[in-house]
């Protein structure tokens, strides 16, 4: 093949490129005057301006140093090593430092030496002077004869002369003079050329080397002289066209990403492991190498033509599979390809694709779409020719692939699907074939392979016994001891690691004792609490309801968390954007004004893989822990574990259903649970300590007329047979239970009972208030006294029993009124602290 032509893959068939046309395509498409005053096309050289907000690269905190920080309002490298070692308050050191002028290297430095307005044009080398007038002045005060006598500042003023600069090294974009022994390059160019030769390696010839040897670089610069002459102009392209979304250049990554690619001919044809290695630990160079060759390859699709809706791999990212959440100017990141070879027939394909192109659905919608169709094709392939011919496909066909989306799985191939979720994969399907029929894709398509009565997926009830999502407090507490190491490690643009890793275990604290869900946690803004007298409220956003201003009542300890993170927030140097927010954004420029819940995930994600062991509650048939799965350790789960905290609290549904901000206590239900198992062996415990409301011994016969006999009344059973039908509405005596024969309570309704001992004195005390007769006070205090009664008497019971037998039922105690919060009554709003419980 010719130097002129490369193959690269498209649609699985090798291509051939002509690589003169692709390198005319790309001068042509080059913005001339890009990046004026940094960009320099002559030298390919980029020099970041210190005052412009498109570039990440600042002045030095410390006036007095002349090194570039890559962190606005921080420190340089050198600045923040001798501070650390300096034993000085960081005020004291910014006072006092004076950082060696030598310490750095500076493009602009000449020579002090000064004569009649004219200056020495040679570059700086040691205290103030040029290599020559310092080894003048050297000589001066050291020959026998004819010393100088006076003082440097003087033999400057009166004997130095100044000289002409030397011409600069031939090497591109390289300031630094010539010297006689390297033949056209300065003394660092020569001393990396001899280190070259004395190598062992093969040396190219020196024309080659001076093209493609980069400059002596400061950290706001880069070179493209290293790479190829082909490759320049695509990283170049490249490095436009995301300005054009990404202004936020950082020329410190850029230089690590070019040092990546010497060696590289083209970036069209370079493997993606050339790209991107598996060894390159650097998230922000693997970022912008991964752009950098999606730009080129974007490009290169627009040189030859192709629509990125015409292959049948498509690139999410340059057909616009976006988050609904998508805000103008806001680059979305994704990245991810679909591949449509995986259905294999034809009209299947080409209905999914036209329908993709033609409603641009937003990906969560399509990947639904995508599945449905994939099962569907699988099912086809396994027929009698494969489902190719649409006129031959019938009703039986559809049957054979409703039934295969009844066995589908989750992505891990093992987890089967939820009905719900099966159901609306096969609805998918009949919206992909009636789109196919209308646009007149699937004419020959048979009428019977489609919507059919018989062809359906009945959503199922979920599992009773089904275990919550809840993180267990035994494995919360153990993350707890933790806290201190989470964040370590995480790159977060612009941030101290400190300031980090403080800003993501706070993160992690207020999601933990909130339950409030990850994207309301991360969009908290900055002054969220309020106060009402000793109390503490978090005011947040219900973003997924858009009920904005909630308060939320929170303890102390959770208050104290937030207002220690942002007085730390408040000394942060942050994107503007990211101004009103408690968490701040990692850029200015991304989709989100403020921390992403994926950037949490990520970071919590790591600290728990980095904790040695986490245990769960139970232990192995030896005696050891049980190691607990840590896959079920991310942010939304703290929500179920903040539900589950409260109702094994005994909190009335009603109340949780306001804290965790839900219109139905149906929905608050499904956020905890109690699994059938541990009901029913709490009922067949609880069922023989059934007494009557003269603490006799009532025992009841039968788990299913416990469970009956429960809903009639909030402060324990009832065996009155029209209650008892009517669900608890009909009591012939208006639920003055302490007084009717048919009242049967058990220890699992003590606190209920004791509930209603103080409501009943707030009543008598209100009576009392009214002047009201004296029948009605001796009404309430006569009930008073035979609810006091029935307590005593089942406390009773409980002192008696010994000790393994007491702890077993108010375990089971626990349990029911858990699974009876549902029916609970209204009580005032309380903070339920982590650890605490109630039996």
């Amino acid at each position: 093949m010719s130097g002129n032509l490369a193959r690269v893959i498209d649609l699985g068939e090798r291509t051939e490129v002509d690589l003169s046309a692709w390198t005319a395509w790309l001068k042509e498409q080059l913005v001339e005057d890009w990046r004026p005053g940094e960009w320099d096309s002559e030298k390919l050289l980029f020099t970041g301006d210190l005052e412009s907000p498109r570039t990440r690269s600042w002045h030095c905190i410390i006036d007095t140093c002349n090194a570039v920080s890559r962190i606005q309002h921080g420190w340089c490298t050198g600045c923040r090593k001798t501070f650390k070692t300096s034993g000085l308050s960081e005020v004291e050191f910014k006072a006092t430092y004076r950082p060696d002028p030598n310490r750095v290297y500076s493009h602009t430095d000449t020579c002090t030496v000064e004569r009649d307005g004219k200056r020495c044009q040679r570059e700086y080398h040691t205290t103030g002077l040029c290599r020559r007038h310092h080894t003048e002045w050297i000589k001066a005060i050291r020959v026998r004869v004819h010393r100088f006598q006076g003082t440097r500042d003087e033999w400057i003023r009166d004997v130095a002369v100044p000289f002409e600069s030397f011409p600069t090294c031939l090497i591109l974009g390289c300031a630094l003079e010539r010297v006689t022994l390297g033949g056209g390059i300065c003394r660092i160019h020569y001393r990396r050329w001899r280190v070259l030769h004395e190598s062992g390696e093969s040396v190219p010839d020196l024309e080659h080397w001076l093209r493609h040897e980069v400059p002596y670089l400061s950290v706001r610069q880069f070179s493209l002289a290293a790479l190829s002459d082909l490759a320049r102009l695509e990283v170049l392209y490249a490095l436009q066209q995301r300005d054009q979304v990404a202004p936020n250049l950082d020329p410190a990554t850029v230089r690590h990403a070019l040092a990546r690619l010497v060696g590289v001919e083209t970036l069209v044809t370079a493997a993606p492991e050339d790209l991107v290695p598996d060894d390159l630990r650097q998230r922000n160079v693997k970022i912008l190498i991964r752009d950098l060759g999606w730009e080129v390859t974007q490009g290169h699709d627009r040189f030859r033509g192709v629509d990125p809706m015409d292959k049948l791999v498509w690139d999410k990212k340059a057909t616009a599979f976006l988050s609904p959440s998508r805000r103008a100017g806001k680059s979305t990141g994704r990245v991810g390809s679909v591949d449509f070879s995986v259905i294999t027939q034809p009209w299947l394909r080409e209905s999914l694709m036209e329908w993709a192109r033609s409603t641009r659905p937003a990906s969560k919608r399509f990947k639904i779409h995508m599945a449905a169709c994939t099962v569907t094709s699988q099912a086809l392939s396994r027929q009698p020719g494969g489902g190719m011919d649409p006129g031959a496909v019938r009703f039986a066909d559809m049957t054979l692939v409703v039934e295969a989306m009844k066995k589908l799985k989750w992505t891990d191939g093992v987890t089967p699907m939820g009905s719900k979720s099966q159901r609306d994969t096969l609805m998918a399907l009949y919206t992909i074939l009636d789109f196919g029929r209308s646009a007149g894709l699937l004419e020959t398509l048979h009428g019977t392979f489609g919507r059919h009565s018989s062809h359906r997926i009945v959503v199922e009830e979920s599992n009773e016994d089904e275990i919550g999502k809840a993180v267990p407090e035994s494995v919360i507490r153990q993350l707890d001891a933790h806290l201190g190491t989470m964040g370590r490690d995480f790159l977060y643009s612009g941030f101290e690691p400190d300031a980090i890793e403080a800003m993501f275990q706070t993160t992690y604290q207020v999601t933990r004792d909130t339950g409030r869900r990850p994207n309301e946690v991360v969009a908290l803004k900055r002054g969220s609490l309020e106060f009402d007298g000793g109390d503490g409220y978090l005011v947040w956003n219900n973003h997924k309801s858009k009920r904005h201003r909630r308060r939320l009542p929170i303890d102390k300890g959770t208050v104290e968390i937030i207002q220690t993170w942002e007085e730390r927030r408040n000394g942060l140097t942050v994107p503007k954007a990211s101004a009103p927010y408690l968490f701040p954004a990692i850029t200015g420029t991304g989709l989100f004004d403020h921390l992403t819940t994926n950037n949490f995930s990520r970071a919590l994600r790591m600290w728990v893989d980095s904790i040695e062991e986490i245990h769960s509650e139970g232990t192995a048939p030896d005696g050891r822990p049980v190691p607990f799965d840590r896959s079920k350790i991310f942010p939304y789960a703290f929500r179920h574990s903040y539900a589950q905290r409260h109702a094994d609290a005994g909190t009335p549904i009603d109340v949780l259903r306001e804290l965790m901000d839900h219109r139905s206590a149906d929905t608050t239900a499904r956020y905890y649970k109690v699994s059938l198992k541990r009901k029913q062996e709490a009922v067949k415990t609880m069922r023989l300590r059934v007494v009557d409301r003269h603490g006799n011994p009532a025992p009841i016969t039968s788990n299913k007329a416990y469970e009956m006999r429960s809903v009639a009344v909030p402060f324990g059973g009832c065996t009155e047979p029209s209650n008892v039908k009517a669900g608890g509405q009909a009591c012939p005596i208006r639920f003055q239970c302490a007084g009717c024969g048919f009242y049967r309570p058990d220890p699992s309704y003590l606190a209920a009972i004791e509930d209603q001992i103080r409501d009943l004195k707030a009543d008598k005390e209100t009576a009392l208030a009214m002047d009201t007769d004296e029948y009605v006070v001796r009404n309430l205090q006569d009930q008073i006294d035979s609810f006091k009664k029935v307590a005593a008497n089942i406390h009773e019971q409980i002192a008696e029993l010994p000790e393994s037998e007491r702890e077993e039922l108010m375990e089971s105690v626990t349990v029911l009124r858990k699974s009876r919060a549902a029916r609970g009554r209204m009580l005032p709003l309380t903070v339920i602290k982590r650890g605490e419980s109630s039996a």
